[in-house]
């Protein structure tokens, strides 16, 4: 191999070179700015709107108290749901709601940190004492869904499960309208 080649070869190898080099730069570069992205259009956490509550007070008085718990339908069409997150059940055990409704579920923890996953949806918040977790759903399926506790949370902690009952929207209208406060603990 000449010098002349030895030189062409490392001249070939520092271009390419380069250009991975380059690549890197520009991929790091894109995904800084898709994190920047996503963290002005509130796409992470955390929520830009930040409720307390007393957890040493929740079944005394305020939006937890316990004749308070469950689904309820407000004046306009949607589905508000409170539950409470305590060692080792969630109260209600059993929440039922309408199918393709807008649901708003409202819930806090009494002692520690809990999490509510709804299994086969993207449902999956944490709740934490001394804080109200908000999060939109909208089941598009009639049925009942699982909802273990995703957060460790002490012994006893594989057991602490509840459901989610999913009905027809006429049937959720006309329970509603004979009982008020909703759930289907004992059914």
């Amino acid at each position: 191999m000449s010098a002349e080649q030895t030189h062409s070869s490392a001249e070939v190898a520092a271009r390419v070179e380069r250009r991975w080099g380059t690549i890197a730069v520009i991929i790091v570069v894109m995904m800084a700015l898709l994190a920047a992205f996503a963290g002005i259009h509130r796409a992470t956490m955390p929520q830009p709107r930040v409720e307390t509550t007393d957890p040493s007070r929740l079944h005394l008085s305020g939006e937890f108290v316990e004749s308070n718990l469950g689904s309820v339908l407000e004046a306009n069409g949607n589905v508000t749901v409170r539950a409470i997150g305590q060692q080792y059940s969630f109260t209600p055990a059993c929440i039922v709601v309408p199918v393709d409704t807008p649901i708003t579920l409202r819930a806090t923890s009494a002692d520690v940190v809990h999490g509510i996953l709804i299994q086969g949806t993207n449902v999956n918040t944490m709740l934490v004492p001394g804080y109200i977790s908000e999060q939109l759903m909208r089941f598009t399926k009639a049925g009942d869904y699982l909802m273990p506790c995703q957060e460790f949370c002490s012994f006893g902690h594989e057991g602490m499960w509840g459901k989610v009952k999913v009905i027809d929207k006429t049937e959720f209208a006309d329970r509603a309208k004979s009982s008020g406060r909703l759930s289907c603990v004992g059914q």
